[in-house]
């Protein structure tokens, strides 16, 4: 019986024998005490054997920080960017208040931990499988890690090797080791890496000239710049302000602060204005700030991608035509604008965009005097009144789709000329009412306010969203919408017009032809295809329109120097408006499509200043940007 009893006994007792129903399958505890160390060694061995296949890389391409440069359309180089705004220090030149507010903000365990963080690569893990990015709380080491031996990719593999590299490097560098690394690596925005740069870009001070405030205003800036750099926007500034009172208030928390100091530091330090690298100084950084702004908007990078270096951005503009085109805006200005005779004459702003129809090219724009000095670029902003300018749009919204006749004759202005038809109305008589073609031409206001009552003002708003207006710059759909109550830029306005000398097609502007990093194409960078708007005969209308436009407002002298066929659209002195514009074209092969706009602001203030004498002008300044125009475009 014994050795029957012998013979039957199982290794494992599993289902267990001697119990019935459920409490066969429920393991005793030392069953489960046995699984969980058989369980704790297999971890404990995989750990081990991940640890040592783990080594400490070298310094990766970012935490060496190379250069981003940018090319001229004809392959030349044109700037330099990113390459030396990056400053080793000292711990020992950082401010002691400076390292508790960058510990308090991102790492309090700093000190005492063990260089990782579990439960972030816990929620790395669970990120991923919820199909989001591996994005998880880090220690400063792993950031550390991060910046200086790893790619800024998020993925879960990522994150494992940065814990890894974490634990050996933790116990291979001392802790002050680290931290002075980290400082020196990590992004503030503006591009500056490390915090000797950073205090100066946001402050104009080293690193040891940095209080407390200051310290834990840029230790906020490492959650993210572009978001908590106060300069950029009033959200960003409220996000900064909220984050730099939480790490004082951490900092007390965590006994690195006392209450009573914590208590002088009610008033927010506010940065400078963030200051364009002198290598942009005149047109370039401008163009630099085109180029950014569009490849942004088609890549999804970012500022800090692209100012970790190493890209190869080459762009449509064409180096002779920006040259030319701020010389015809500088002549213009020391000739005509003389703050020091007319009280007219202060603050006048210009701004200029010269785009390629047949592509949508943008190859020169003028955006102020000097990148480095007037920050706002005045070829892409949005927030001048576009006037008499935007009456094309109507006109073409009419050509495409022709409202019943009215009943009502819309008024005529008293200066309007009655009785000599423009040129080539004939064409359009029994497709477009005369006088909303009469009207393009003498800027009279009447027949387009009559014709967005026939046509309905959302018809007009869509052909000019069509046409390559942003949505945002167009003014509300009220009465006076059709007379250029909307504010779009240079550069958009210069695009919609190219539809009229383009057969109705127009493309999307551009200024990056290609992008290259680490000699490898960016992907998703095609060129914007064309876009039919207008048939070619409603285009072919509206040219001769403004064809007589351009007959009728540029001086004979000026167009005897012009190539034939010109055509022009703009302001007039009916308009009364705080801008003057001219968008014009010559002609040639298709031409170049350039608007040049006119306006008075005064720093900081919301709304623009009059025109009325500028230039001693009567006609609100209009006469100005034609000049421009023909400077440019007659050489």
């Amino acid at each position: 019986m014994k050795g029957s009893e012998q013979t039957g006994k199982r290794f494992v007792d599993y289902p267990r024998r001697g119990r019935s129903g459920w409490r066969r399958w429920l393991p005793s505890w030392r069953q489960q005490l046995g699984v969980s160390a058989v369980g704790a060694a297999g971890l404990a061995g995989l750990f081990a054997v991940v640890y040592a296949q783990v080594d400490i890389p070298d310094e990766n391409a970012a935490a060496r920080q190379e250069a981003t440069v940018y090319y001229w359309a004809d392959g030349s180089q044109m700037v330099t960017e990113g390459a030396v705004n990056r400053q080793n220090v000292s711990l020992g030149q950082v401010p002691d208040p400076v390292e508790h507010a960058v510990i308090a903000a991102e790492n309090a365990s700093f000190y005492s931990d063990s260089g990782v963080s579990l439960s972030g690569i816990a929620r790395a893990a669970v990120n991923m499988a919820q199909g989001q990015d591996a994005q998880g709380g880090s220690t400063i080491t792993q950031q550390y890690v991060k910046n200086t031996y790893l790619s800024q990719d998020q993925t879960l593999k990522r994150k494992v090797k940065e814990f890894f590299i974490a634990l050996k490097l933790d116990n291979r560098k001392s802790k002050t080791e680290i931290l002075q690394g980290y400082l020196n690596t990590s992004y503030f925005g503006r591009h500056s890496f490390g915090i000797q740069a950073a205090a100066n870009a946001y402050y104009g001070i080293p690193a040891k000239d940095l209080d407390p405030s200051q310290g834990a205003a840029l230790a906020a800036l490492l959650k993210g710049a572009e978001q908590y750099d106060p300069a950029l926007s009033e959200a960003n500034h409220r996000r900064a302000v909220a984050r730099w009172k939480w790490i004082l208030d951490r900092e007390v928390e965590t006994g690195m602060m006392s209450r009573e100091e914590r208590a002088r530091y009610t008033r927010f330090p506010e940065p400078r204005t963030p200051v364009t690298p002198t290598s942009q100084k005149g047109q370039t950084g401008y163009l630099v700030d085109a180029a950014k702004k569009y490849l942004k908007s088609r890549t999804g990078l970012t500022d800090r991608d692209l100012a970790r270096g190493g890209y190869r951005i080459h762009t449509t503009f064409e180096k002779d035509r920006v040259a030319r085109l701020a010389k015809a805006v500088e002549d213009e200005r020391r000739r005509g604008i003389d703050p020091k005779k007319r009280a007219a004459d202060t603050h006048v702003e210009f701004g200029a965009a010269s785009v390629r129809p047949r592509d949508g090219a943008v190859v020169a724009l003028y955006g102020g005097p000097d990148a480095t000095r007037h920050f706002a670029n005045n070829a892409d902003t949005a927030g001048v009144p576009a006037g008499s300018a935007f009456k094309p749009f109507v006109l073409a919204a009419a050509l495409r789709d022709p409202a019943p006749e009215s009943t009502e004759t819309p008024e005529r202005e008293a200066a309007a000329p009655a009785d000599a038809p423009a040129p080539g109305a004939a064409t359009v008589r029994g497709v477009v009412p005369p006088d909303l073609y009469e009207g393009l031409v003498t800027s009279a206001h009447p027949p387009f306010v009559a014709a967005g009552r026939r046509l309905g003002l959302e018809k007009v708003r869509d052909l000019a969203i069509e046409a390559g207006l942003h949505k945002a710059s167009l003014a509300r759909l009220e009465r006076t919408f059709p007379l250029g109550t909307s504010t779009p830029s240079a550069i958009r306005l210069a695009g919609a017009y190219s539809l009229f000398g383009n057969d109705g097609s127009r493309t999307e502007p551009y200024s990056v032809t290609r992008v290259e990093h680490d000699g490898r194409p960016l992907p998703g960078l095609a060129r914007p295809a064309p876009r039919r708007v207008l048939a070619p005969e409603a285009a072919l209308v509206i040219k001769q329109a403004l064809q007589a436009y351009a007959g009728k407002t540029l001086p004979p002298e000026t167009a005897a120097k012009l190539p034939r066929g010109v055509w022009a659209g703009g302001t007039g002195p009916r308009d009364r408006m705080r801008s003057a514009w001219f968008i014009g074209n010559d002609g040639t092969g298709g031409g170049l499509t350039t608007a040049v706009t006119v306006f008075r602001a005064e720093p900081g203030a919301p709304r623009l200043l009059p025109m009325e004498g500028v230039g001693g002008d009567p006609r609100f300044g209009n006469g100005i940007p034609p000049r421009i125009w023909a400077a440019y475009a007659g050489k």
